[in-house]
């Protein structure tokens, strides 16, 4: 395959550290133990107060996301060490027809204002929406007398 009919799929796959001679936009090295990803969707979210349950909801943007953790914009600043759960739909249908939800859990670790870091500490993924595990529909066979 030529490198122009693989380009599509580069999209979806990190840059390589080594593409980037392990140096950050900012100039300084890249710390980062796990690769991220380019992925802007809409994102919700939960604070959790210890104790007291939730603390403040609101809504904002993912921007990049890795395994480790997920990178979002939003117009509250959530103050560092604060739980929180980032709920977002995911891009890819399970099975091609059913929509899912990746939920993750984590710890705020960098807030400016506008953007926050998660550290997640565990996710799960969610079925949802109108088509959401329907067992399938098979026309009731006819029983004829022999």
């Amino acid at each position: 395959m030529s490198s122009e009919e693989d380009a599509p799929c580069q999209a979806f796959w990190p840059v390589s550290k080594m593409d980037k001679a392990n140096v950050r936009k900012n100039g300084e090295p890249e710390r980062r133990a796990k690769s991220r990803f380019p992925m802007e969707r809409e994102v919700s979210y939960k604070t959790v107060a210890s104790g007291q349950g939730i603390a403040e909801t609101g809504m904002g943007r993912s921007l990049n996301i890795s395994s480790g953790g997920i990178w979002f914009s939003t117009g509250n600043r959530l103050t560092n060490g604060v739980l929180v759960e980032v709920s977002m739909d995911w891009p890819v249908l399970l099975n091609g027809s059913c929509p899912m939800q990746l939920t993750m859990y984590g710890t705020v670790i960098r807030s400016n204002g506008q953007r926050v870091a998660v550290s997640i500490e565990r996710y799960e993924f969610r079925t949802h929406g109108p088509r959401s595990f329907q067992p399938p529909q098979f026309p009731q066979a006819e029983l004829r007398p022999a």
